[in-house]
C-alpha cells in the first residue's frame, strides 16, 4: 500500500501541463516583455540611486577622478535621469539622458584607462528597456 502512493503522485504529475504553457496561456508576449521591461528598468533605478548616492555620501570617489566640483550636481541630474527612465510616461526622455549620461561614463573610463565593459553594457540594457517598452521608439526617431 505505501508503494501505490508514489505512483498515484506520479500520474498525476504526468497530466500536469508543463510550467511554460501556463505563463504563456495566462500572458502573452507583449505582456511578457513589458514585465520584463519594468524588472530590468527597476534593477537599472536601483543601481542609478545607489550611484547617485555614492557620488553624494563619497566626494572622494569624485576627487580621484577629478570631478569633486561636479559631484553633486551629476549626482543630482543621475537622480532626476533615473526617475524619469522609470516612470512611463516621461521614459522616452529618461532613455535619452541616461544614455548622454553613460556616454560621459563611457568618456571618463576610456580616459581613466578603466574597462568601459559596465557603462557599455548598462547603455545597453537602458535601450534593451527602452525598446521593450516603446518598440516603436526607434520609428519615431526616423521621422
Amino acid at each position: 500500500m505505501v508503494a501505490d502512493k508514489p505512483k498515484i503522485r506520479l500520474i498525476a504529475m504526468a497530466h500536469m501541463p508543463d510550467y511554460k504553457q501556463l505563463i504563456f496561456k495566462k500572458m502573452n508576449k507583449e505582456k511578457v516583455f513589458k514585465l520584463v521591461a519594468w524588472i530590468i528598468a527597476g534593477a537599472l533605478t536601483a543601481l542609478y540611486l545607489f550611484s547617485a548616492y555614492g557620488k553624494l555620501s563619497n566626494p572622494a570617489q569624485m576627487e580621484a577622478i577629478k570631478l569633486g566640483d561636479w559631484g553633486t550636481i551629476i549626482a543630482i541630474g543621475e537622480i532626476v535621469s533615473a526617475l524619469l527612465f522609470l516612470i512611463p510616461f516621461t521614459n522616452k526622455y529618461g532613455t535619452l539622458l541616461l544614455s548622454s549620461y553613460m556616454g560621459g561614463a563611457i568618456i571618463i573610463h576610456m580616459t581613466g584607462g578603466t574597462s568601459i565593459l559596465m557603462p557599455a553594457l548598462i547603455l545597453v540594457l537602458v535601450w534593451v528597456v527602452a525598446y521593450l517598452r516603446n518598440p516603436d521608439f526607434f520609428c519615431k526617431l526616423k521621422k
